[in-house]
């Protein structure tokens, strides 16, 4: 498969009458222009995972249709923001999207004329993969700070020679474990400047930064540099994925974590306001934080940037949680307003401030709460949205595999079992007799069924299916219930569980990204691919996407003093 947005796959829609849009709708034109204006934009992208991966705009953010109600509140707190929503341009999915946006109470929607077709007819740019902004800023970390960087082949021989290092994973626990450089300490990058003294305590050991190809070893040597550590600090070039094209072995199932900071560390708080003046970290206060999120002029985030641990046991009312190095490093999973407001915390202010410096070079306006975890209690209630879309959604009666076979033996209507899990999950088994489908698809799915059948919805979550439920019953169709009965209970009440490798089609399997989705799987090949991929982002930027990082042309960083 090729890295680049084929352009078979991008049908060009009839050039229009004339270029004014008509009503509820937005051109290409002018999309270009408002992402760049300064105002609040959401620019949503609701295709499923798969086709929004093979070719979106650069500034979108992934809502799947599938998913809407369950997410968009979370993405676009507040009601009053601009709304862009955008599909391939020949399908009703956009307009849908739109429609049930405006039903939960979002003012002011607009659907993108023609979609990405139309987008890439007027000369506009497309871009595959995921997460696209913040790959392609660690593209720009490195350029413009020229951060050094190490071979696998260079670091095997250090470590095959004994030398003074430490190999740091800069990435989640989870992803961690499946596989890592030998040797390597866990260590997620919103963590290494609240942890970094107790994993390399000597000066003199030289910390090597790693993930899975490129980004967050960029973004984790370069913090350790701008906070001003004294160890030589470089990033292994490529990650794992460069590791295994040298033809080296990684480890898998590894379990040597985080440790503890270390104690009274009375520089901290010293080192905190330097880095801060330096770089030019806004500090709010609570009651500050607390108006900026009542204020239904703008959206402002609060996002709490520990461990999923730290956050679990306590965290200021309203929070959600974004750990640090992962928000650096896949931004539009959390902020789903282009040019809102985000408020970080922490406990000290020490891990906020440095995520809030990288989200500020990304171009976010930015501050950290002060006071850390002594000031949560003090925010007040949050005025924006947050009433949970998904909170609203039909009920289904959920049933287990045995009533299913009742109702199949009762005489009644026919029973069609609908199968709304992952399309690669289908493939590997499900219960004979059930026909995929994916909410953007249901009308086609169901379209042969006989006008009383008892839909049966088949989901893992439970939420997924009440979402399929709303467009069933615009259909005029009964769904009789829901099951999240496994393939055991399936059995258990005499359903046999199949396989189907080809069954749905690669074609039909929109909510799987196939770009190069087995590079960590051996194949070598997707590896080259992938990484082609993400050091040719740059190139791809215009102007006005390039300029949109504050972070070029600038001088940055602490070169003195340690945390």
């Amino acid at each position: 498969m090729g890295l680049g947005v084929p352009t078979r796959s991008i049908p060009v829609p009839p050039a229009p009458v004339d270029d004014t849009p008509a009503e509820g709708v937005i051109s290409a034109a002018q999309l270009k222009a408002a992402v760049h204006d300064g105002g609040e934009i959401a620019l949503l992208d609701v295709r499923e995972h798969g086709q929004y991966g093979w070719s979106h705009l650069f500034y979108a953010v992934p809502l799947p249709y599938s998913r809407l109600e369950l997410d968009i509140e979370r993405l676009v707190p507040n009601k009053a923001t601009r709304v862009v929503v955008y599909d391939d341009g020949l399908s009703t999915v956009a307009a849908r999207a739109a429609a049930r946006a405006r039903a939960i109470g979002y003012r002011n929607v607009l659907v993108l004329d023609g979609g990405v077709a139309a987008w890439a007819a007027a000369g506009y740019e497309l871009f595959a993969g995921v997460n696209v902004v913040s790959k392609t800023f660690g593209e720009v970390v490195e350029h413009e700070l020229d951060t050094p960087s190490i071979s696998a082949e260079e670091l095997q021989a250090a470590l095959a020679r004994g030398e003074d290092l430490v190999v740091v994973d800069g990435r989640p626990v989870d992803e961690y474990r499946k596989m890592n450089i030998p040797g390597a300490i866990c260590c997620p990058n919103g963590e290494l400047v609240h942890r970094i003294r107790t994993i390399a305590p000597d000066p003199k050991t030289r910390i090597v930064v790693n993930c899975a190809g490129r980004t967050r070893s960029i973004i984790g040597a370069q913090t350790l540099r701008d906070i001003g550590v004294p160890n030589p600090v470089v990033a292994l070039r490529n990650g794992t994925q460069g590791w295994r094209l040298a033809g080296f072995d990684l480890e898998h199932g590894s379990d040597r974590l985080y440790p503890e900071p270390v104690d009274g560390n009375d520089e901290a708080a010293d080192w905190l306001v330097g880095f801060a003046a330096v770089n030019g970290i806004t500090f709010i206060s609570p009651e500050v934080a607390g108006a900026w999120l009542r204020d239904v002029s703008r959206t402002t985030y609060l996002l709490d940037v520990r461990t999923p641990e730290e956050y679990e046991l306590h965290h200021a009312p309203g929070a959600l949680h974004a750990p640090g190095g992962q928000l650096i490093q896949a931004s539009d999973q959390w902020l789903g307003v282009r040019n809102a407001r985000v408020v970080l915390t922490c406990d000290t202010g020490i891990r906020s401030a440095v995520v809030a410096n990288w989200l500020k070079r990304m171009g976010w306006d930015v501050a950290v709460l002060e006071g850390g975890r002594s000031g949560w209690g003090r925010i007040g209630a949050s005025g924006l949205g947050h009433e949970e879309a998904a909170g609203r959604l039909p009920a289904l009666v959920v049933l287990r595999p045995a009533e299913i076979a009742a109702m199949q033996a009762d005489g009644g209507a026919p029973v069609a079992l609908i199968d709304l899990r992952p399309g690669m999950t289908f493939r590997k088994g499900h219960v004979e007799g059930a026909r995929w489908a994916i909410r953007p698809r249901l009308a086609a799915a169901v379209a042969d069924l006989a006008a009383d059948a008892r839909i049966v919805l088949i989901a893992a979550d439970p939420r997924i299916a009440r979402c399929a439920a709303i467009d069933l019953a615009g259909l005029g169709r009964m769904v009789a219930g829901l099951v999240t009965a496994d393939a055991a209970d399936w059995k258990a009440a005499g359903f046999s569980v199949v396989a189907t490798p080809d069954e749905p089609s690669e074609a039909d399997c929109i909510d799987f990204l196939f770009f190069v989705h087995d590079r960590h799987d051996g194949n070598l090949e997707a590896a080259r691919r992938y990484l082609a991929w993400e050091t040719g982002l740059l190139a791809k930027l215009d102007d006005r996407e390039r300029a949109g990082f504050a972070i070029i042309g600038t001088d940055h960083g602490v070169k003195e003093g340690n945390v």
